[in-house]
């Protein structure tokens, strides 16, 4: 059997078609779980993750016993499930009561790795403001944590935009209607100078601001952590050198504020707009809202319809123990979601499927190749939508473990055409096959085109509370 060091890992009953080596992080777990249970309820691991503005995520593991044969997998075991923890929810100390060669184990990981500093980098210093603690303890501080209501606020003459890392979209909104809404190609990967994301902006407000009589406010969407509107983090920026950054970055969105007169603005996480749009166009809450577009964005709005402090970034979760897992280009780590869910799996998996395009070629481009054979009916690309699909299936039943979920919307630009519909049906069929329990919890939801390309957009216009 695969392993994980030392952590076994189990074939999925469903295969990928182009990816039969995949290696579902989710069934490993709960193989491992099953063992731990079988030796007779194992060690406890008792975990909880903290903010910087102190709230206070608790989890309850358990691993094998020091003498059981499989206890060599106890390290690999928790370190990607306190990595899902960091991504997911977000911190900068790490409270661990269990074996002290646990604590040892992952302390080292974040100082002796690659994968560990750069997660304990971009997360805890540059996102909480300070470096990575793993503290062990015998004694862990009380759950706490803030939930606030996010946006639906659509009176008045609005503009929504969300920056993608292809394109960026905004909409020109009156009352809840749209009248005008574009998407503009652009490259911010890996532009040095933050001008050119300033000037892009700039130029995408401008164009939404000539349909309305006024602007009363503005919302905005993009991939990063953003707090009072200053980026924390941000793709979009990481071509751009770190005291570039810290200078011109960090208040770039007060600026833009600041040009428009200093109207009501916000902007937030796209992943969190993702979930808003869902809950807003469906009228549910307990939606975990996904975008597959250049990376892969993520959202969450609680059963009581309000989102958290949580990160949400389901680019970095691990969804795939196989060490020869794709690897991010960004993180250096393998397996995780923006390999699986976004314009980058559909370019790994083209070739696979037979179809080659030129190596200059963009992801944005290649997918369009894909999508246009597809919806010719080309057998190939149908392939790589239906591995997209079990890909989907297996991480929702993994996220299933650390969210509570009864709808899941699935958006972005991956998504457009056919392929979109395969996704969805490929992702239901693995839940119906290898997770019943969750097949009849959870709904799969996936919006009309218009919806599609321009909803984030859209729910970002509602952002901002305008005073009477």
């Amino acid at each position: 059997m695969d392993t994980l060091n030392g952590l076994p890992l189990v074939a999925p009953t469903v295969t990928p078609v182009l990816d039969p080596a995949f290696r579902p992080a989710v069934l490993a777990a709960r193989a491992f779980r099953a063992e731990v249970a079988a030796s007779g309820g194992g060690i406890p691991v008792r975990l909880a993750i903290e903010q910087a503005d102190g709230s206070i995520f608790r989890f309850d593991l358990a691993v094998l016993p020091a003498s059981h044969p499989g206890a060599v997998g106890n390290a690999a075991f928790v370190e990607r499930f306190v990595k899902f923890l960091l991504w997911s929810r977000g911190g900068w100390r790490i409270h661990v009561d269990g074996p002290t060669e646990l604590v040892a184990a992952l302390r080292a990981h974040y100082v002796d790795t690659a994968t560990g500093r750069f997660d304990a980098d971009l997360v805890a210093s540059r996102m909480f403001d300070n470096p990575l603690v793993v503290r062990g303890t015998t004694e862990l501080p009380a759950e706490r944590s803030v939930t606030k209501p996010l946006g639906r606020h659509l009176e008045g003459y609005r503009i929504g935009f969300d920056l993608g890392g292809s394109d960026r979209k905004v909409a020109a909104v009156v009352n809840g209607e749209v009248v005008f809404s574009e998407e503009t190609v652009w490259d911010p990967y890996h532009k040095p100078d933050p001008q050119y994301h300033l000037d892009g902006i700039m130029d995408s407000l401008r164009k939404a601001a000539e349909h309305l009589p006024r602007v009363d406010a503005i919302g905005g969407s993009a991939a990063g952590v953003y707090v009072n509107n200053r980026v924390k983090a941000g793709s979009l920026f990481r071509g751009v050198p770190q005291d570039v950054f810290d200078a011109r970055v960090k208040d770039i969105f007060l600026d833009v504020r600041k040009a428009w007169h200093d109207v009501p603005f916000e902007v937030v996480n796209d992943g969190e707009v993702t979930a808003l749009a869902g809950s807003m166009s469906l009228g549910k809450n307990a939606i975990l809202g996904i975008a597959l577009g250049t990376s892969t964005a993520a959202g969450y709005v609680t059963p009581d319809g309000n989102i958290t402090s949580w990160l949400n970034e389901l680019a970095f979760v691990p969804v795939a123990f196989n060490p020869d897992a794709p690897v991010d280009e960004w993180s250096g780590d393998f397996g995780v979601g923006s390999q699986y869910f976004s314009q980058q799996a559909v370019g790994r998996l083209a070739p696979l499927a037979g179809i080659e395009t030129p190596a200059e070629m963009g992801l944005p481009d290649k997918l369009k190749v894909v999508q246009k054979l597809r919806a010719e009916g080309h057998a190939g690309a149908r392939q790589i939508y239906e591995t997209l699909g079990v890909y989907l299936g297996y991480g929702i039943a993994h996220f299933a473990d650390f969210y509570d979920i009864a709808h899941v919307l699935v958006l972005g630009r991956v998504t457009s055409g056919p392929g979109g519909d395969d996704i969805v049906n490929g992702a239901r069929h693995v839940l119906e096959v290898e997770f019943p329990e969750l097949a009849r919890r959870i709904a799969f939801h996936i919006p009309d085109e218009k919806d599609k390309r321009h909803g984030q957009a859209i729910a970002a216009a509602s952002l901002p509370e305008v005073a009477p």
